[in-house]
């Protein structure tokens, strides 16, 4: 049973290295709810693709063959209770780790792009929220995803604070990138992102801002409840 109320949806959208996957991933285990990690689906359709050798010697598959793939790519998410982790699986191998990666992350923007991709991943992305209170970031959840979701959030942060999250994640998982890499990859995210045609990166008229700059992810979760209860009791926030 949820902490306040069941079967609500919180809708998490914003900026590449926010920090969405853990805030939302704490919420949705202090609500008891089920937590999607809807970007994470988008980095397993571009590791198979890339293992299918699509992006051997070009920049852009054609779309047709990334299409035709889609079929063959089975996406879940399975919680490992011995680390209190919910991990990413591609048909039966768990690719948590290998999503991650500066390979996955230079090309995940251009698979995102797709219509077809996309619109394949919203309708499971429904589906998995049909047991209950669900917990899904990305970047159009509060906009095509879930339009009516009870609570929306849109999280920023400085592109810089973004890039040295994002390179310290990396070589914690023992990833050596260069943060100059790093930080020309978060700047060419949130130019695709946001400029393309398809469900482009912007912020619900009715999402509630977070800019995390400078706030610890506790400090995070005192605002996110603090505002869980504003929404529930007033049916809205005048945070902003």
């Amino acid at each position: 049973m949820g902490l306040y109320k069941d079967n609500l949806t919180v809708a998490i959208d914003g900026y590449s290295s926010t920090g969405k996957s853990s805030f939302a991933k704490i919420i949705a285990s202090r609500l008891d709810y089920l937590y999607v990690d809807s970007g994470a689906m988008y980095r397993v359709v571009t590791l198979h693709c890339l293992e299918r050798g699509l992006f051997d010697n070009v920049d852009e598959p054609l779309f047709e063959d990334i299409i035709n793939e889609l079929p063959a790519i089975e996406i879940s998410f399975r919680r490992d209770e011995e680390q209190g982790l919910n991990l990413t699986y591609l048909g039966n191998r768990m690719v948590e780790n290998e999503i991650r990666s500066m390979r996955v992350s230079g090309r995940v923007s251009y698979i995102s792009t797709i219509p077809e991709v996309r619109a394949a991943l919203v309708r499971l992305q429904r589906g998995m929220s049909k047991t209950g209170g669900v917990v899904m970031d990305g970047r159009d959840i509060g906009t095509v995803v879930f339009p009516d979701a009870e609570i929306k959030i849109f999280m920023t942060a400085s592109p810089e604070i973004r890039a040295k999250r994002r390179h310290k994640e990396l070589i914690e998982k023992g990833l050596k990138e260069d943060f100059e890499a790093v930080m020309h990859n978060i700047s060419e995210r949130d130019r695709i992102d946001s400029g393309r045609k398809t469900s482009p990166l912007k912020r619900a008229d009715d999402a509630t801002l977070l800019d995390n700059s400078s706030i610890t992810i506790e400090e995070q979760m005192i605002w996110f409840f603090e505002t869980f209860k504003e929404i529930l009791n007033n049916g809205k926030s005048s945070r902003d």
